[in-house]
């Protein structure tokens, strides 16, 4: 059992955030499975992270060490989130490929921050493996 029931960033706009999320979470097998004014919700068969207003109605802000972790099925779809994430308004934080670093056999892994600040990796054979 995860100890995570789900994650959230906050964005300015959940149209623009969606834009870049979208595409993200397609390359790696998840989709939006509900969304309205102030949110949209991604998984695969239950909800995993969200995009939010930010309730205080304040600027949203990506934290300084922070990232979140989302599971890629394979290292083509870590390169095609990667890829997605550049093509919709996200930069560079650290192209796909090996980290000798980790300590964890096999890992392959990409970093990149969305239009907003937040910094995701996309991993494949990360720790959830």
């Amino acid at each position: 059992m995860s100890i995570v029931d789900h994650l959230s960033v906050g964005v300015p706009s959940i149209e623009a955030g969606r834009k870049f999320y979208d595409a993200v979470m397609e390359a790696i097998g998840a989709k939006c499975l509900a969304a309205g004014d102030g949110f949209a919700a991604y998984g695969t068969t239950r909800v995993e992270f969200l995009l939010l207003l930010p309730f205080d109605g304040g600027a949203p802000t990506g934290g300084n060490g922070t990232h979140i972790g989302l599971v890629a099925p394979s290292q083509s779809a870590v390169d095609a989130a990667y890829n997605a994430a550049l093509a919709n308004g996200g930069s560079d934080e650290g192209a796909p490929g090996p980290r000798e670093a980790y300590p964890i056999p096999n890992v392959y892994t990409a970093y990149a921050r969305d239009p907003f600040g937040n910094k995701i990796e996309v991993i494949h054979n990360g720790f959830a493996a």
